[in-house]
Order: structure tokens, then sequence, then C-alpha cells
């Protein structure tokens, strides 16, 4: 045998002995990886999470959203080992923005499905319609939308803001930063709209404003011709004081609404609109340059500076596929109620709702503002408080922001009838509607037990 043949036997064993040390590895990193899956995959019975939320009908621009990144956290979940060693397993309803069939869907996730927690509701209409079956059947739902407080139920947790968490400090800007002195409180006509503006009325008097200063309107849902009301608010603005308002319209009526603003000229160095339910998701919809200054009050806004909502943004985008998609406030009320209850039941060791109801009170967990939210005795959770400017883009500018994180009053200190009331769902209290003055527990049905 020549030296060369020799040298080439050599190379090519040397070869075969390199490429067969790449397969025993890439074997050995497999069967690695393949033991890590499995030890991550879970296993057993699946915990069912329901998720209740509008996928058509008026309410569906907004809720749409929030059954999406509800899904997003179940899958990120279930590739973590899922819950207490079993997967989780999603069950969605359409609801259809219809209030009576929220009530229905409610029982078919807890009678039917046996779902140990609900996600879901926007309007408090459609949490009120739900409200007595979590009541009757012991079940658990994590509301993530702000609403108008004036309750407190064993059965819910409001991950949502309540007044003082976003109405009382929007109005508290206005009147410090933009000099306002009279007010347009207009709004949807359901619960939320009209019991947010009686406590702003009463906070507002109680500021000095004159009943003459007040100009308060509402509309149904889905209500599209505004160039009459919208009329009457750059009427009502040009008295010569400084007018704002304040906006509780939901869903898709706030695309009209908006358009007639700028089809009417009015900007908002003229009448600043402050908005309570318009969001990224909302002005996705609509030509947002006549309306650059505009305002809204929330407790997250997607251009929120932090690592922290960078990473939940690029875990929403690599999800739902489409780098357009943006968060909003909602979003990150259920990315916390859903980490808190994921918490909760670690705690608990157990998905049996009362375990976990009251192992929910004192669970903090992340936010994405760079900070961390806890649950209350009064089953709300505290919040950072934001404000920003629309801009062209359809984001927020953040021009301004409570020093520190703000604890929801269940009960409005402005309202003579719940004025000294709290809630406290812990023993021996375990009250949603305890009298700090007759030292006793009662109320509204919906506020005990």
């Amino acid at each position: 045998m020549s030296l060369e043949k020799s040298e080439l036997g050599r190379r090519q064993l040397g070869s075969l002995g390199l490429a067969a040390a790449a397969l025993v590895g890439l074997s050995a990193t497999q069967l690695v990886s393949k033991r890590v899956r499995a030890a991550n995959t879970p296993s057993g019975e699946p915990i069912k999470v329901g998720i209740l939320h509008s996928l058509s009908g008026t309410m569906a621009i907004s809720e749409t959203t929030l059954k999406d990144v509800m899904l997003m956290l179940i899958e990120e979940q279930n590739k973590k080992g899922g819950l207490l060693g079993r997967p989780l397993q999603p069950v969605v309803v359409d609801p259809a923005s219809n209030w009576p069939l929220f009530a229905e869907k409610a029982r078919q996730l807890l009678a039917q499905e046996k779902c140990a927690a609900v996600f879901g509701c926007w309007t408090s209409v459609s949490r009120k319609s739900v409200l007595p079956v979590f009541e009757e059947l012991n079940g658990i739902l994590l509301y993530p939308v702000q609403y108008e407080g004036q309750e407190c139920s064993r059965n819910v947790f409001y991950t949502g803001a309540a007044p003082n968490q976003q109405a009382i400090p929007a109005v508290d800007y206005l009147m410090a930063q933009e000099g306002v002195k009279r007010w347009v409180l207009a709004g949807t006509d359901y619960v939320y709209p009209r019991t947010t503006n009686q406590i702003l009325e009463a906070y507002l008097k109680s500021k000095g404003v004159a009943a003459s200063d007040l100009m308060i309107n509402y509309t149904p849902f889905g209500h599209s011709d505004w160039q009459n009301i919208v009329s009457q608010i750059k009427s009502f603005g040009s008295a010569g004081k400084k007018t704002a308002v304040v906006s509780t319209i939901n869903g898709d009526a706030n695309v009209p609404f908006y358009k007639e603003l700028g089809n009417q000229g009015i900007k908002a160095t003229d009448i600043p609109v402050i908005a309570f339910s318009v969001g990224e998701e909302e002005l996705a919809g609509i030509d947002t340059k006549p309306l650059v200054g505009h305002l809204a009050a929330w407790n997250y806004f997607m251009s929120v500076d932090t690592p922290e909502n960078k990473v939940f943004i690029q875990k929403w985008h690599n999800f739902i596929k489409n780098p357009k998609r943006v968060t909003n406030d909602p979003m990150e009320a259920h990315y916390i109620g859903f980490n808190m209850w994921v918490k909760a039941v670690e705690k608990a060791g157990t998905i049996d709702h009362d375990a976990v109801i009251d192992a929910m009170i004192g669970v903090a967990v992340p936010n994405l503002s760079g900070g961390y939210s806890a649950m209350m005795p009064n089953h709300h959770i505290t919040k950072p408080v934001l404000i920003g400017e629309i801009q062209e883009d359809g984001q927020f500018n953040i021009v301004w922001q409570t020093p520190g994180l703000v604890v929801a009053q269940e009960w409005s200190p402005y309202v003579a009838e719940t004025k000294d009331l709290i809630g406290d769902w812990r023993a021996p209290l375990s009250c949603g509607s305890f009298n700090v003055k007759t030292g006793k527990c009662g109320g509204t049905v919906s506020a005990m037990k």
C-alpha cells in the first residue's frame, strides 16, 4: 500500500470517527432535550380555563384581543409545565356583546365545563349580568377592565382600575395642567358611564364646579351619528371657560365619535378629550392625525419603556404572528390577573375555588410598567396611573403618571350611600361592604358572600 493511500485511509477513518462522534453527541443532545421536554410536559386531567369575551357584536373591537392574549398566556404556562403538573385547557365562548347571553355562557363555563377560573367581560353590564351566576356557583371571575367601583364581590377579582385609579386622577390632571373649568361627561348609556359620572359629578362639585359648568350626555351602544352631539359640545365649550370632554364612550361608537371631532375641527388645544375606554386597539381603526394631543387615562400604555414591556410585546408579536398588532391596558390586566391566579393556585396547592379565593389576597406579581401589583383584601389590585397623549402613529406619549402605586377604593367616598363602606374578604371580617360607622356588614347583595 502506498503512503498516499494509507494517508487517505487514515483521513477517511478520521472523518468517519468525527461523524460518528457528532452523531453520538447529537443523539445525546436530542435525548437530553427529549427528557427536558418530558419533564416540562404537563400530564393528567386538564385544568379548564374559561375565556368569556365578545368575539362578535359592538364590543368585539375591544374584546377579541383579550381572548388572544389569554390564549398566549395559557400556551406559555403549558410550556413551563402547566399548573400543578397538569395542562391548562382554554375554553373559549362568544357571548356576542349580548348581555343576557353572557350569563348563559358563564353558567356553561362553570356548571358544564367546570372551569377553575374564568377571565372575561368588558362592559359593566356584562359583569353585572354574570355576577349572580358566579356567586351562585361559587366561581372565580378575573375582570380586566376599568370600571365604576361600587362593588366588591367575593367571587370577582378586579384587575382593572377603580375610579380613584383612573377617573379621579384624570380630572385632577385636567384641572391642574390644563386649567379646565367646564366639563362634558359623555358616555355610553349603561351602568359604568352613569355610575362613574355620578362619582365625577359629586367630586367636581366638591371642588367648586357649578352645575351650569357640567354637561352630561349618554348615547346607546354602537351610536354612529355624532354630528349634533359634537356640535353641542363645541357650543358648550365656547362660553369663554376652558372646557374638556371626559369620555366613557365604549366599543365601536368611539370610531365615528373621534371622526366627527376631526370633521368639526375640534383640536386638543381647544377642547381636550380624555378617554377611559380608548386605547391602542381602538385607535388602530381610525385616522389619528386630527386627534393628536387628545388624551387617555390608563394604567398601562404600549409605549411604556421598560424591559418587562419589551419582552411582553415581543412575545405577543411572536404569538400573534403580526408585528403590527398593538398591546393595551386590559391586556396587561389579564397578564397580571393570570399570573396572580397561577401563583394563588400554586400557593393553595389546589384549584378548589374557596382555597384559591383565600390564597389570592396578598399575591404580588410583576406588572409591565416596572413594578409589582398586589392583590388587596378588597379583591382589587394596586396600580400606577398614567395619562397619555394620542400620537399620529396611534400610540400614546405618556405625559403624566403617579409617583407610585395607587390602592383601589372599591366604594366611593364621594357618594353619600357608600362613603363609609370598605371591602375586606379576609377572615374574620369576610365582607365586601363593611360599614365602618355601624360596625356591620351590609349593602348590596353583590357585595356580600
